[in-house]
C-alpha cells in the first residue's frame, strides 16, 4: 500500500505574519511491490496558511491566496 506524508520542504522567516513558518510538501511513496517508482509530491502548504487566510491582506500562494507570489 502507497505512504502519503508532509514533508517539511523549507523553513524561512514570513515577513507577512513575522515569524518562522514551514513550506510542507504532501509526498506519495510507492508500494513496496512497486519499488522502483520515484516518490511523488501531489500538494504544497504552509504551516501558518489558516493564519494568513484570516487577515485581510492576500499573502503568497502558498496559502493560496496570492498565486503571482512566491516567497520561496
Amino acid at each position: 500500500m502507497a505512504f502519503r506524508t508532509w514533508q517539511i520542504e523549507k523553513i524561512k522567516y514570513c515577513e507577512h505574519v513575522g515569524r518562522e513558518i514551514a513550506l510542507e510538501a504532501e509526498v506519495i511513496y510507492p508500494a513496496e511491490q512497486l519499488p522502483e517508482q520515484a516518490p511523488r509530491i501531489v500538494a504544497h502548504r504552509c504551516s501558518n496558511a489558516e493564519a494568513c487566510n484570516l487577515l485581510d491582506k492576500a499573502a503568497c500562494k502558498w496559502c493560496g491566496t496570492n498565486p503571482d507570489f512566491d516567497p520561496v
